[in-house]
């Protein structure tokens, strides 16, 4: 077995263990919407985000465990899992510390500038922010694999884009800003430097 077999192989298997623990958080939260549903009568999503209220800084910490249905939450599966997974092969040690990041920045964010009397939710704050980390990472990295990761990110979610621009359909724009943000400023401070 050559060199770029063996580095192929490594990057699969380290793929296979990556996958688990996503897996194993998005199915947290699809348990977590179903007992929502179930036992609570969606009264659980009241716990998002509030712009402005003390009360609502609570939502920084639960939003994104939160969705408003099971379609909302069927958006946010795939990318969640693919980025993420993404994410935890490039910077594995840190991962918890990324998402922490993108997590609190999209939530602060949302909360400054939010409209208020509305109650913010949801995991894309991670996946416009997981999506950020993996392409400026490139800037600090500056490897062929991250540049081809990136055209491989911007190919697939670069659409996703749109989802920053203010919208009348009760999409959190805001969380999707600050969620790049979130996970620009993590990849200033844990992506790995070449």
């Amino acid at each position: 077995m050559n060199a770029r077999q063996q580095s192929i192989q490594v990057l699969g298997s380290g793929a296979g263990r990556m996958i688990k623990p996503m897996i194993a958080f998005v199915a947290f939260l699809w348990f977590v919407e179903i007992t929502d549903r179930l036992l609570f009568g969606s009264s659980l999503d009241q716990l998002g985000i509030v712009p402005r209220e003390y009360i609502g800084l609570r939502g920084v910490l639960f939003a994104p465990f939160l969705h408003g249905s099971f379609s909302h939450l069927a958006a946010n599966t795939v990318p969640l899992v693919i980025l993420g997974v993404l994410v935890m092969l490039r910077n594995r040690e840190r991962f918890v510390a990324i998402a922490a990041v993108i997590a609190l920045i999209s939530g602060i964010g949302t909360w400054l500038i939010g409209p208020a009397h509305t109650v913010h939710i949801g995991a894309s704050g991670l996946v416009f922010g997981f999506f950020a980390y993996l392409l400026v990472s490139v800037w600090y990295e500056r490897s062929l694999a991250a540049v081809f990761l990136a055209v491989l990110i911007v190919f697939l979610y670069g659409s996703m884009l749109v989802g920053i621009l203010p919208a009348a359909n009760a999409i959190s724009w805001q969380g999707h800003i600050f969620g790049l943000i979130g996970g620009g400023l993590a990849a200033y401070w844990y992506s790995p430097r070449g």
